[in-house]
């Protein structure tokens, strides 16, 4: 395993990378409430109601959870692999989202580099690590169903929240281009995510890294 030396402490890298990882995610987070917060008030429920602050917020913590049991040597409960692989997913959605329907866009984080930080870097960090480390077990598939209950249970809270206070995170969600328009969009991102969770979950079924996952689709074309 390999290590970093801190004073007279040995610190294992892949703990050390997650966790510096998670402290700026969180900090990204932090730093665009207070630069929204400078230049209008800012409603909570709003702000923290974007799938993306979500999903990096919750990201953080999992990842930061896992990196303090490494550090302490400790064992991780069976939860914790079902849980990364939902996380994961999630950010797998936030950056493929982002990157082909919202960038550009007006809103979402203004400061530029924590908009890259939140939409590009741990969207990338989360699945290499997921893919690359070797601390996880396989996965049944049927954790799909847990992947799938925070999505949908957002996207009920904006469907519920656009109808009523008219308040909505993304325009392609926004009632006023039609319920038939939204529905599409709804079916797209419920099958996306799906598809995306039988990804994370293929990886964590492979021998351990990349190279066992490509190995695998080899032996599945012969």
């Amino acid at each position: 395993m390999t290590v970093l030396a801190v004073g007279t402490r040995r610190v294992p890298l892949r703990a050390a990378v997650r966790g510096a990882m998670a402290v700026v995610v969180l900090i990204a987070v932090a730093a665009t409430f207070f630069d929204t917060a400078s230049r209008e008030a800012v409603n909570p429920f709003n702000f923290f109601g974007f799938f993306t602050m979500q999903s990096n917020i919750a990201a953080a913590v999992v990842l930061l959870l896992a990196a303090v049991l490494q550090l302490q040597g400790a064992d991780e409960p069976r939860w914790l692999a079902p849980v990364r692989a939902a996380v994961t997913t999630d950010m797998v959605v936030v950056g493929v989202v982002y990157n082909l329907l919202l960038a550009g866009l007006p809103g979402g984080a203004e400061l530029p580099w924590a908009n890259w930080v939140l939409h590009v870097a741990f969207p990338v960090y989360a699945i290499v690590d997921w893919a690359v480390t070797r601390d996880r077990r396989p996965l049944p598939y049927r954790v799909i169903r847990l992947i799938l209950v925070h999505p949908l249970v957002w996207i009920l809270v904006v469907l519920v929240r656009g109808a009523t206070d008219g308040w909505v995170p993304y325009p392609f969600l926004d009632p006023a281009t039609g319920y038939p328009s939204v529905a599409l969009y709804v079916v797209g991102i419920a099958v996306s995510i799906a598809g995306f969770g039988a990804l994370v979950i293929l990886i964590s079924r492979s021998s351990g890294s990349v190279s066992g996952l490509a190995a695998r689709i080899r032996r599945t074309r012969g």
